[in-house]
Formats: C-alpha cells, sequence, structure tokens
C-alpha cells in the first residue's frame, strides 16, 4: 500500500511541480512569469505577474511537497487551491472532457491531492522519516484550507470589467485595422 502511494504522490506531485515550473521558469516549453502573467491579466487577475508567481508557487512547490511526502497536507492543500482556482477561472465553461480544454485533468489532480491528504503519504515518505503522521483530519484541513485559497483568489478577479475591456479593445483595433 506504501509503495501505491509512493507512485501517487511521485506522479501527481511531479506533473503539479512540471507545471508549476512552466509558469515560474519557462521549462518545459512554459511561458514563465511574463507570458502566464499576461494569461492571467486576460482572465481578471491584476496584477498579473502577482498571480502567476502564487500559481507558479502552489503547482510547483505542492507538487514537490507531495513528491517528498513532506508537510503532506500542506502540499495536498497547495494543490486543492491551484485546481480549484484552474477549473473555475478556465476550464469550467468548456465542459467535463480535458480534449476540450475541460475541467477532467484539473479535477484528477484535485481530488487525487485530496486523497493524499486523507491517506498520509505512507511510509515511504519524509514525513514518516521525521515520525509525523499527517492523515484523516489533516485531509479535512488540506480540503478546507485548499478551498478557501481557491476562494480568496477567485474573490479578486475582476471578470466582468475584463471582457467588457477586451471588447472594447478588439473593436478598436478591427476599426483601426478597417
Amino acid at each position: 500500500m506504501d509503495f501505491g502511494i509512493l507512485m501517487v504522490r511521485a506522479v501527481v506531485g511531479g506533473v503539479l511541480a512540471a507545471h508549476g515550473a512552466q509558469k515560474l521558469f519557462g521549462a518545459f516549453g512554459g511561458h514563465g512569469l511574463r507570458g502566464t502573467g499576461q494569461f492571467f491579466e486576460s482572465m481578471g487577475f491584476r496584477p498579473g505577474r502577482r498571480y502567476a508567481t502564487l500559481a507558479g508557487l502552489s503547482e510547483f512547490g505542492g507538487g514537490l511537497l507531495l513528491v517528498l511526502g513532506l508537510f503532506t497536507p500542506l502540499g495536498a492543500a497547495a494543490a486543492i487551491g491551484m485546481m480549484i482556482s484552474a477549473i473555475v477561472a478556465v476550464h469550467q465553461d468548456n465542459g467535463f472532457f480535458n480534449s476540450d480544454s475541460g475541467y477532467e485533468f484539473p479535477l484528477v489532480l484535485a481530488v487525487t491531492a485530496a486523497g493524499v491528504g486523507f491517506t498520509g503519504a505512507g511510509s515511504l515518505s519524509f514525513d514518516a522519516a521525521l515520525g509525523w503522521s499527517f492523515s484523516g483530519a489533516w485531509g479535512v484541513l488540506a480540503v478546507l484550507v485548499g478551498g478557501l485559497g481557491a476562494a480568496a483568489v477567485l474573490g479578486t478577479r475582476k471578470g466582468e470589467e475584463v471582457a467588457e475591456a477586451a471588447a472594447t479593445e478588439e473593436e478598436t483595433e478591427q476599426r483601426r485595422a478597417a
């Protein structure tokens, strides 16, 4: 069982860390903080670079904590919060399936991180090596912290204002081109 939890932690944490590295460092074909910040601005998160940094740190840091099995509830909370934010801000309007940019993939990552939060990192982890046992109620705390973090970030989004500004800017550009 512990080897199975290690496999889940390694894959899900590794995927999250890689996505965070794309945002933070431009690794693996990512856009780095500048490009990711511009994308965040277009979604109503201002200043975009600050939100890109927060997203990148949540994914990269949370993913590494899951891979290592270190402070596992914190890693799970970071992953859960980031994936809830991604679902709401980017994917929910596209339906379920990932092939249509839907929320399937971030949902799997969030629920798997929550599952690790509930079960704990297992004996093949830094938590276990340090004599720490995080499971059960720690999973509840990880879900609550992740959910509240996502709500706080999403609550700062300027959605309608951004959509109207983008539409006005596009109309202006079309008039100039004509």
